[in-house]
């Protein structure tokens, strides 16, 4: 056969193929999980540019070290230490590209064919692609209101499973952020399993409502890795994230692993994020965009609750970018997902969030790259699709 087994088990990406439909102007989408270009500190990032090349000079256009520019894993282990009382050190931080690189090192480092992965359900689908690729076995846990359900969990770690992915900040898909008590809980269980926890965290400084919560792992469990990223701040083109770990004998594999891949991430895109980071009120701008986002999901939460048709549940998310949809039992999201093209409106169906599971009855919305009128539009053609497809003693 010419091609691997790894590569024909492994799905394209749902979301990157339902963006190329989406590419009609006259079409509302709510499919990507796109930061609002407004968003984006052009200006700033334009005078970073310059001042790095006038400053370093050929520096910034050589090859680098693989973990990363120093001054850069300075800033982000401070920053942590900072808000998280950690005790962080550079050596700690691993820059990416992307956090998507993040989660292929971390199945590359890991996993053997067959080996267990826990993940959330409904899960991130670019996490389920990376890990897909290495033929492991999923052990999915049913992610309720609080977080991870626990006995479910349990018989997953009780398995031997290499690691488990979540995202307990504002969780893409569903936008739900776990609770204190289900955090402590669940580290609770790590600490008697000893295995991997992975805390994907691209949202958690997009927070516009209730308290900022610690990590489970960080600073806690032995086997503890953080995944954060600047796409959802200050840029998503540049690809820039990174990878925290006190684990020293990780570190080292994941810098082994990331050499094989690409010897080192773009390094005129650090030199320049970091410039930007050194000259601006970061801070300030982030509560820019925090605002910006709040008004975005309650223009997006006020629709729902005018247009969508009773018997539709959703999240009501305390930050990030989503909001997840479940129809009535019976319904697929998939086919109503044609019915909504057909009135120039998308969204992403539920189905890739899964691992085995297809025509199931959730989606997801996303609401901060269009403007309050055009949400408000978008849903209620979204709405008059749903009562259009419902069974008439749901209507």
């Amino acid at each position: 056969m010419r091609y691997s087994d790894r590569i024909l088990t492994t799905p394209s990406s749902f979301i990157r193929d339902i963006l190329k439909v989406t590419e009609d102007p006259s079409v509302i989408s709510f499919a990507g999980g796109l930061p609002n270009p407004i968003s984006f500190p052009q200006e700033a990032l334009k005078e970073s540019a310059c001042r790095i090349i006038d400053e370093f000079h050929g520096k910034v256009f050589q090859y680098s070290t693989t973990n990363g520019y120093a001054p850069l894993r300075q800033y982000i282990a401070d920053k942590y230490n900072r808000n998280f009382g950690l005790n962080l050190k550079p050596e700690h931080v691993l820059i990416t590209t992307g956090s998507q690189q993040a989660l292929d090192l971390m199945a590359k480092i890991l996993l053997n064919k067959g080996d267990g992965v826990i993940i959330e359900e409904p899960g991130y689908l670019g996490a389920i692609q990376a890990f897909m690729m290495f033929e492991p076995t999923f052990y999915p846990v049913t992610l309720e209101h609080e977080g991870l359900k626990l006995d479910e969990l349990e018989a997953a770690l009780k398995r031997g499973v290499k690691f488990a992915y979540t995202v307990p900040n504002f969780q893409n898909p569903t936008g739900l952020t776990y609770t204190m008590e289900r955090r402590e809980a669940i580290r609770e269980l790590f600490e008697k399993y000893d295995t991997v926890l992975i805390e994907d965290d691209p949202y958690g400084e997009l927070r516009f409502k209730g308290d900022k919560l610690p990590y489970i792992g960080a600073g806690k469990l032995a086997h503890s890795v953080i995944h954060g990223s600047f796409s959802k701040t200050v840029t998503p083109g540049m690809r820039l994230g990174f990878m925290i770990t006190q684990d020293d004998e990780l570190m080292q594999h994941l810098i082994t692993a990331k050499q094989s891949s690409d010897l080192h991430t773009n390094i005129f895109s650090q030199y320049m994020i970091y410039d930007y980071l050194a000259h601006n009120e970061y801070q300030q701008h982030v509560d820019k965009i925090v605002a910006l986002y709040k008004e975005q999901s309650d223009a997006m939460l006020a629709a729902i609750k005018e247009y969508f048709p009773a018997g539709v549940k959703y999240t009501e998310p305390e930050g990030g970018m989503f909001i997840w949809v479940t129809l009535p039992e019976g319904m697929s999201a998939l086919k109503l997902f044609h019915k909504a093209m057909e009135k120039k409106v998308a969204f992403v169906p539920g189905d890739p969030f899964y691992v085995g599971k297809s025509d199931v009855n959730t989606f997801r919305l996303n609401y901060t790259n269009s403007t309050d009128e055009v949400i408000r539009e978008g849903i209620k053609r979204l709405g008059e699709v749903i009562k259009e497809s419902m069974p008439s003693r749901e209507r």
